[in-house]
């Protein structure tokens, strides 16, 4: 239908890769921000609770404001960190996969997505920023929840149950960020408060900012880790042969993850509105036309994947699930290692793992979860 498709509810939906990456990568392209959206004539969606408290987190700011708060979070996952996280990763992913064996010995067969998949994220983004663990599953709860906003074409209903999620993350990350202040310790986010008062005059302004901050890196690092794990496992369990030419082809493991990221993108849309009157694909585009750049089209544009639909762990091509330009993804070195530990340590441990029946998953357009995923040995 073309790089540049008409979209029902208006704006254009982006299809080709080229054109993806063009809008990614672009000065002229902007996130749709509290300014765009003022500008919009129907503003019920973007008066909703979810849609306001998200357009102040990072993933919705433009340049200037979005270059300060990204600076001020520096490289968060540098080699130096990544090395560091790496060995309690491998014990979290130990441990997980001894429950998944007792469960699997106890009863034939077990959920992976909910026993290893969704457990591993937050473990690890849990322990990054000290939180408690008994406060995990809370989380959890309300970042499932909490997404429905950041759909396409939200419900009412849904927008209702984003709601109440997005509430509880801001009392429960407002009073984090309000007790680290109180403890002035040596935390990761006891740091970004000192940072931002060190740039604000405001107290208030900086807990506000520390606030988005720590939410947004928090549920941006779950969901999307997640359904790459599953889906990672569940594309080399689908076909014949593929988990075990993996185990015989070990150095082939990152090259798994990377076709795997490329053929199931856990974000399917992102959404972009142009800066000023511009061209893309040949077609002419006034200012404020917002287009959704489609991720799992573009990684399958044949003119820069052949055979796309094929699952190829040799193909060694290219993908935009992280995105691209200033909103490239802050975490995707650290989803890679998680992805990397949890194959390997499943490969060596689970020789005969198989699939227990098809995946299940949220019926969802943007953000991609499987929910189920059941696996027995």
């Amino acid at each position: 239908m073309g790089d540049l498709v008409p979209a029902p509810w208006g704006g254009y939906l982006v299809t080709g890769y080229d054109a993806c990456d063009q809008v990614l990568r672009g000065r002229n392209w902007l996130v749709p921000d509290f300014a765009w959206q003022a500008r919009q004539t129907r503003t019920e969606r973007w008066e909703a609770v979810a849609t306001q408290e998200m357009s102040g987190t990072l993933s919705r700011l433009n340049a200037p404001e979005h270059t300060r708060q990204r600076r001020s979070l520096g490289n968060l996952f540098d080699r130096n960190t990544l090395r560091e996280m790496g060995p309690r990763i491998e014990a979290d992913v130990t441990e997980l996969l001894d429950r998944l064996s007792e469960r699997i010995q106890a009863d034939g067969e077990a959920d992976l997505a909910t026993v290893v998949s969704e457990q591993l994220p937050i473990n690890t983004v849990g322990r990054w920023l000290s939180i408690a663990p008994e406060d995990y599953p809370h989380i959890l709860t309300m970042t499932h929840n909490q997404v429905h906003a950041q759909e396409l074409l939200p419900t009412k209903s849904q927008l209702a149950i984003s709601e109440q999620a997005t509430m509880d993350l801001r009392e429960y990350f407002t009073r984090l960020v309000r007790e680290r202040r109180d403890q002035d310790g040596d935390d990761l986010i006891a740091r970004w408060i000192r940072t931002w008062d060190a740039l604000e005059s405001d107290r208030e302004a900086t807990d506000r900012v520390v606030y988005q901050l720590t939410m947004f890196v928090t549920i941006a690092s779950l969901e999307t880790t997640a359904t790459l794990l599953s889906s990672l496992v569940w594309l080399l369990l689908g076909s014949p042969g593929r988990w075990e030419w993996l185990r015989e082809h070990p150095e082939h493991i990152d090259d798994a993850i990377e076709e795997a990221l490329r053929y199931d993108p856990p974000i399917r849309v992102n959404s972009r509105v142009a800066s000023e009157d511009t061209v893309l694909a040949g077609t002419f585009l006034p200012k404020d036309t917002m287009v959704h750049v489609m991720y799992g089209a573009a990684n399958r544009d044949p003119r820069r994947n052949p055979d796309p639909h094929t699952f190829d762990m040799l193909r060694r091509g290219n993908h935009l699930t992280f995105g691209g330009g200033a909103h490239y993804c802050l975490g995707a070195g650290l989803a890679r290692m998680e992805a990397r530990a949890l194959l390997g340590q499943l490969l060596e441990r689970f020789p005969t793992l198989r699939a227990a029946g098809l995946p299940e998953y949220a019926p969802r357009m943007v953000f991609h979860r499987v929910t189920s995923l059941r696996v027995a040995a």
